[in-house]
This record gives C-alpha cells, structure tokens and sequence, in this order.
C-alpha cells in the first residue's frame, strides 16, 4: 500500500470524522469548548493514529497506533453516548452513529489481524 489514504479503516475513520464536524454544529452553544470539542478530537484523532502508523517502519509500531486509533474510536462513542444522554442528540443520530462506528471497528480489528499476521512472517 502506498498511502494511509488507501486503508479503508482510514476511510471509514474519515467518514467518522466528517460526520461528527456535522454534527456538532447542532450543538448548543455552551457545548462548543465541552463536548464538542473533545467529539471533535477524539474522532480527528482515529484517523491521525492510522496515519501515523502506517508511517512506521515496523509492523509492532504500526498495531501500537492501531490500539491507539482503537481507543480514540471508543472515546468518540463515548462522547455519542453523552451526546444522547444529555439530549443533545437523537435516538437516531446515535443509531446512525453505531453503524459507522460498528463498521470502523471490524475494519480496525481485521486491519490489527493482518500486521499481526504480517509481522509473524517477517
């Protein structure tokens, strides 16, 4: 693979990311250096850590930013989870949120297996 760009986890953690820029904006104002912001960073961060990784030269450094990257997405449902909670959001929104967030962690755990894979070949 050439690029990060090319992962398809990094895709979905683009997509990840882009819906929650949208979705903030329905924020309410004393939200935006609470919750928003830390939605915001936490799903920014999803796909800084793919990228990172995917920079390394080692297989172990790359599943090291992968975890990260795992983590990140889980603090990003958290932060939906309170979204939903303080009625900030809808039963929907965060229904839509699950599947993205579902698909990204099956293309993350399948994208751990393969390094894993790869570097017991090494």
């Amino acid at each position: 693979m050439a690029s990060f760009t090319d992962l398809e986890t990094w895709k979905q953690a683009r997509k990840i990311r882009l819906w929650v820029s949208e979705m903030v904006k329905g924020f309410p104002t004393e939200e935006k250096y609470r919750l928003a912001d830390q939605v915001i960073r936490s799903s920014r961060s999803i796909g800084n850590n793919l990228a990172e990784g995917h920079g390394r030269y080692y297989y172990q450094d790359n599943i090291r930013y992968c975890i990260m990257a795992r983590g990140s997405l889980s603090e990003t449902m958290d932060h939906i989870i309170i979204a939903l909670d303080e009625k900030i959001i809808d039963q929907q929104t965060y229904n839509n949120f699950q599947t993205e967030y579902e698909q990204c962690l099956k293309l993350l755990n399948g994208y751990i297996q393969y390094l894993k894979s790869k570097k017991t070949e090494v």
